[in-house]
């Protein structure tokens, strides 16, 4: 039976969804910003006469697209808002929250248990996940890299859409159809929604590229999406509803904060008594906060002790016991 488990982890929860013994999906959130399902009170600043699109802002200063405005609704006027959709950092540009006007009760948004539930999921709130599971989906959110029979795949977060790039030694036909089962389990791993652009190899024959399409819509059949039917240059198109970051885009936009999250993660996992010290890149130190310290001071009951060394990769920081 699947399961989802919850890390509540510093400055980020994570979840996996386990089934017999293997992760079948995954997702994550970072507070800090307006998440969907937040309705909160805001203040229409921004607004064409007539349109029904505008921009509100929220109580913390953050602000968001907002449609469906009501005609009367003028420039500083009070508005209650539902976000739909958080904001999304990507390569080259920031992209507001989205929001509609509601008259719903206000309420803050679901953490990731609530919103699992809230689905009908299985969920437990766990310590720690089972050795080497996050790792294996944090690599895959890091590198954009996943290797299958014959071939591997390649991610990539644009800003018009998700890509991936199907590539191998095997001929076009066993290449693409080799390629959908680790397509449709990336997808799942790294949360992916929107707007996905595969680029499989091309296929000139049309029995080829439907018995591709039809091998890519049985992988994906437990997910809601949309799909165009492959194209003579070996592309297809799939949409997917969209309310928060990916893996792959969280990873991409602050490459520094996911690794120092994931050193964090490390750390408070330490068992050997003694001081806590972590040694770290520069603008991976930079990357943590003040209150992101106290709480892993707090969780472990140590000394933090820091070491900065450009020499690392970003994601090579490492947290060791160490006597005081």
């Amino acid at each position: 039976m699947a399961e989802w488990l919850i890390e509540d982890g510093i400055a980020e929860e994570r979840a996996i969804c386990v089934e017999a013994g293997q992760v079948t999906d995954a997702r994550i959130y970072w507070p800090g910003r307006a998440a969907a399902g937040l309705v909160t009170e805001a203040v229409l600043v921004a607004r064409s006469a007539g349109n029904p699109r505008g921009t509100v802002r929220l109580p913390d200063g953050e602000e968001a697209l907002v449609s469906g405005l009501p005609r009367d609704a003028s420039e500083g006027s009070p508005l209650r808002v539902a976000v739909t959709r958080a904001a999304m950092a990507e390569t080259g540009r920031y992209k507001r929250a989205q929001c509609r006007p509601t008259a719903d009760p206000l309420r803050p948004a679901p953490s990731l248990a609530q919103a699992l539930m809230a689905e009908g999921r299985s969920v437990s709130t766990v310590r720690a996940f089972p050795a080497g599971m996050w790792e294996e989906v944090f690599g895959l959110a890091w590198s954009g890299t996943t290797d299958f029979s014959g071939g591997s795949l390649t991610f990539s977060a644009t800003p018009a859409m998700t890509l991936i790039d199907v590539d191998g030694h095997l001929r076009a036909p066993e290449l693409a159809l080799s390629a959908t089962r680790s397509i449709a389990e990336s997808i799942l791993w790294l949360d992916l929604g929107g707007s996905i652009g595969i680029d499989f190899p091309s296929l000139s024959d049309k029995p080829d590229r439907r018995a591709v399409d039809e091998a890519l819509g049985q992988a994906l059949a437990g997910w809601p999406h949309e799909s165009t039917a492959m194209n003579g240059f070996g592309f297809v198109q799939l949409v997917a509803r969209l309310e928060r970051s990916s893996l792959l885009h969280r990873v991409a936009a602050d490459r520094a904060g996911a690794a120092a999250r994931l050193l964090l993660r490390q750390a408070e996992r330490m068992a050997e008594p003694g001081l806590l010290l972590l040694t770290l890149h520069p603008a991976v130190r930079a990357a943590i906060r003040p209150e992101w310290e106290t709480e892993l001071a707090r969780r472990t009951g140590r000394q933090l002790e820091w070491r900065s060394d450009s020499a690392l990769a970003l994601d090579a920081g490492f947290a060791q016991a160490v006597a005081s």
